[in-house]
């Protein structure tokens, strides 16, 4: 059976805050000040975070299979934004670093392609990705170019 039925059901709480219903529980979000108060997570932080879980996610699976060591894996997304044409704000980009101490070069070089979640957004927002070992040295670099050139 595929997998199509993704179901998220989103409430409005007050103002700009919204409670997020998963299956396996709710998420308060919030637009940050002036629009609301800041009290949960916005949705930009959302899609950043999914992007991030995704890869993280997607390299463990690969570790896993190749019965691969390796020490508790961690991300950074940062996420940039700025105006399109009509002065609208838009996510124009995701950085994500991931600390991956042990990856192999085989999981560097497929992990990316199996997250479902990156290459769904990657269609319309770059999205760049490091590995880095837990000194700091980058292992691994996937870079996209904007699929909307200039």
């Amino acid at each position: 059976m595929a997998q199509d039925g993704l179901v998220v059901d989103i409430a409005q709480v007050e103002d700009f805050r919204f409670t997020v219903h998963f299956a396996q529980g709710d998420l308060m979000t919030d637009e940050p000040p002036p629009t609301g108060t800041g009290s949960g997570p916005q949705p930009t932080e959302l899609l950043a975070a999914a992007v991030a879980n995704c890869l993280m996610a997607s390299l463990l699976f690969c570790l896993n299979k190749s019965h691969t060591e390796t020490g508790p894996l961690r991300a950074r997304a940062q996420g940039h934004t700025g105006r399109d044409a009509s002065g609208r704000l838009r996510i124009t980009g995701i950085d994500v670093t991931l600390i991956a101490p042990g990856a192999t070069p085989r999981c560097l070089s497929l992990f990316e392609n199996y997250c479902t979640v990156t290459q769904s957004v990657r269609a319309g927002i770059p999205i760049n990705v490091a590995v880095t070992d837990e000194q700091g040295r980058v292992i691994h670099e996937g870079r996209m170019p904007s699929p909307n050139p200039s």
